[in-house]
């Protein structure tokens, strides 16, 4: 039995001892740049947030501002004068406006546009043929309707005469036949007439004295019903002449007149023109009196009454007036009210415009701050303080109340001594925090 002894191969240091494995080497690892840049972005959204959360809790949005480019005004103590300065225009105190009653064509223009003018005094003269033509009609259906009406009352009349006449005639042979009874029968006390006769006479009385009561009640029947028509008819004709009397009124109102004393103004009216029933021919003022067109700014609506008063000035004097009527229609953010003078004075003309200031309220201590143009954006609702050391702004919340061209009053919210950015708000209405910077 042969024995086989197995050889050993030389074992090289530092290699395994595996065979192939001198073939193989270690390849390393290599990180997605994807997956680096996800986590960069990561890392920077995290920083942000705890950025916004830091400001938020320290601040909230801040903004740099130019120290230069802002106004800082002081919280002080003084006296308000509630007063708002305002512009009024002279207008007439009272003016009548002239309209065409009745339309029609321009035949003849007598006074001209500005002329002072009477009551009663005509003005323009129209023609209307459609107008007069109506009213000849008119004329003549209420003449036939009198004549209708005259005609009744005679016939009434007549038939009253007839039934005079009728009760004369009665009453005669009532008269007749009695006497003629009473003759008969002393005539039969001698026998010298039969008693025949004697009733046939009574029986003719009998028969007249019927005839009486009727004629008697038909009569006052007659005058019953006749009385009730003849007032009804007297009524109608008064009716009609009424009518007749508005229609050549009409026909009179084609000559315009003045229906008051004063100036006519914007009477612009020309021969040949034809006016519209209805239509404005002008108006006449009053030329010696005046009262104040005043626009007010809608945030005063509720602190404005009948009553309250201004002081105009008029040539280096003041002039004192009092509201006498508001229109509370807001038109543009503005409403109206009249003034008129307690004293009017000289040299005043139509249109003129005149600076005065109305009181709304006394005098009083407060709090106040100089009225600025910040007020537009903020409502009176919120301020930036300044902080003490001037270098930073921040908002905060305040009430404020009355306000004048000079200050505003504070209610709550701020202290004396402190002080406020007073200048527009516009390009940091939205942040919390202003960074004063100094250079």
């Amino acid at each position: 039995m042969s024995k086989v002894s197995s050889i050993e191969k030389p074992h090289t240091p530092g290699r395994p001892g595996l065979s192939g494995q001198g073939m193989d080497r270690i390849v390393e690892k290599r990180t997605d740049w994807r997956k680096r840049a996800g986590y960069a972005a990561l890392a920077l959204a995290a920083a942000a947030f705890a950025w916004w959360v830091f400001a938020t809790l320290t601040g909230g949005r801040s903004l740099s501002v130019n120290a230069e480019r802002i106004k800082v005004s002081p919280v002080s103590i003084g006296t308000f004068e509630d007063f708002i300065p305002l512009r009024g225009r002279l207008v007439p105190s009272s003016t009548v406006y002239l309209d065409a009653i009745e339309g029609g064509r321009v035949e003849q223009v007598l006074i001209e546009d500005g002329a002072r003018v009477a009551a009663g005094d005509p003005i323009v003269i129209l023609s209307n043929t459609n107008l007069q033509l109506e009213v000849l009609g008119r004329e003549a259906a209420v003449t036939e309707q009198l004549n209708n009406m005259r005609t009744i009352e005679l016939q009434l009349e007549q038939n009253r005469l007839s039934h005079a006449r009728n009760l004369v005639e009665i009453e005669y042979q009532i008269t007749r036949l009695t006497r003629s009874i009473e003759r008969q029968q002393e005539l039969a006390s001698r026998e010298l007439v039969s008693q025949s006769t004697i009733d046939e006479l009574q029986d003719e009385l009998n028969y007249f004295q019927a005839r009486r009561a009727v004629t008697l009640e038909s009569q006052a029947t007659d005058a019953r019903l006749q009385e009730a028509q003849l007032r009804q008819l007297r009524a109608s004709g008064t009716q009609l002449e009424s009518s007749l009397a508005l229609a050549r009124e009409n026909l009179e109102d084609l000559n315009v007149r003045a229906p008051v004393a004063g100036k006519l103004t914007g009477f612009v009216v020309e021969v040949g023109v034809s006016i519209a029933r209805g239509g404005r021919l002008g108006q006449i003022d009053d030329p010696d009196g005046y009262k104040l067109k005043v626009q007010i700014d809608e945030f005063y609506l509720g602190r404005v009454d009948i009553g309250q008063t201004a002081t105009a000035q008029h040539n280096g004097q003041a002039h004192e007036l009092a509201i006498t009527k508001i229109y509370p229609q807001v038109n543009n953010g503005q409403f109206e009210v009249d003034m008129a003078f307690a004293g009017q004075p000289d040299d005043l003309r139509r249109g003129q415009t005149l600076q005065l200031r109305l009181t709304l309220g006394d005098n009083a201590d407060a709090v106040l701050i100089p009225n600025g143009t910040f007020y537009q954006e903020t409502g009176g609702a919120w301020v930036f303080v300044v902080a003490p050391n001037g270098g930073e702004a921040v908002r905060r919340s305040v009430r404020m109340g009355r306000r004048n061209t000079d200050f505003i009053e504070v209610l709550d919210g701020l202290e004396p001594g402190e002080r406020v950015i007073t200048s527009p708000y516009t390009s940091f209405s939205g942040m919390d925090r202003l960074v004063l910077d100094q250079n």
